[in-house]
């Protein structure tokens, strides 16, 4: 077994189940030390459980509300304490939807969506690099945002998510023309139709329409965003910068 995350510690959001937990196992496995964040302490807990410690990697979790300012700056202060310095990779993985045709969608369905999906991004991302500045300067790091396709093609009932996810990428190009000169990259992954608990509310027969038009037939894993999340999170990628990578099996490239 490869450690190609041997002495990192990594934060991911939305960790609890999903995309979010594959990422942390398939990190626990490479070695780093975790940091789980999510709103559902009881997952969290469980979620931690099947992580790998054997390379003496160290595993901590923390419940509350990404999008607050205040839950933010206090989570990365108990990552310094726990770990000793601000943490070399942030996954932002939290996501939710609230899925209407735009004449139907209340304010609160976009608001909810748009806090959850990309203004948690603001408040981890600007946490994270001001830990980064006020513990012995900067230091490469690793941002990793998990935006969708949807971000890219807009997907009809769902104007408050591709609103978010498309905020997220050109949040992420901006984050990382403004940090790299300082050796913390910022880059995002664009999942197409991924096998979770968020697809899984897709009825049926739109869903058969959707796989007919990814050219693979098929939906992807949460473990292939995980592979993609790795390679981003490692120092092979050291020069992969404003970037947002398709995983979507070709839908709608």
């Amino acid at each position: 077994m490869s450690q190609r995350l041997a002495g990192k510690v990594a934060i991911v959001t939305g960790a609890a189940s999903g995309i979010g937990r594959a990422i942390c196992q398939r990190y626990a496995n490479e070695g780093a030390s975790l940091m789980l964040v999510d709103r559902n302490q009881e997952r969290l807990e469980k979620a931690t459980k099947t992580l790998f410690t054997g390379h003496g990697n160290k595993h901590c979790i923390s419940e509350g509300n990404v999008s607050d300012f205040d839950f933010a700056n206090k989570l990365f202060d108990q990552v310094k304490e726990t770990y000793g310095k601000a943490g070399n990779v942030l996954v932002n993985c939290a996501g939710i939807t609230r899925d209407s045709l735009l004449i139907n969608m209340t304010e609160k369905q976009f608001d909810d969506v748009i806090q959850v999906n990309l203004k948690s991004i603001f408040t981890m991302t600007k946490a994270f690099i001001g830990t980064l500045r006020h513990t012995g300067g900067m230091h490469p790091a690793s941002i990793i945002n998990i935006s969708s396709i949807v971000g890219k093609t807009g997907n009809a009932g769902q104007a408050n998510y591709a609103a978010s996810k498309a905020g997220v990428i050109g949040f992420t190009k901006t984050v990382g023309m403004e940090m790299g000169r300082y050796g913390v990259r910022c880059n995002a992954i664009l999942p197409g139709f991924i096998q979770t608990p968020m697809t899984d509310a897709v009825p049926e027969e739109i869903m058969k329409k959707y796989l007919k038009m990814i050219p693979m037939k098929r939906m992807g894993t949460p473990e292939e965003i995980a592979n993609v999340c790795l390679f981003l999170g490692c120092d092979e990628s050291s020069y992969v910068n404003c970037a947002a990578l398709e995983v979507s099996g070709g839908f709608f490239a």
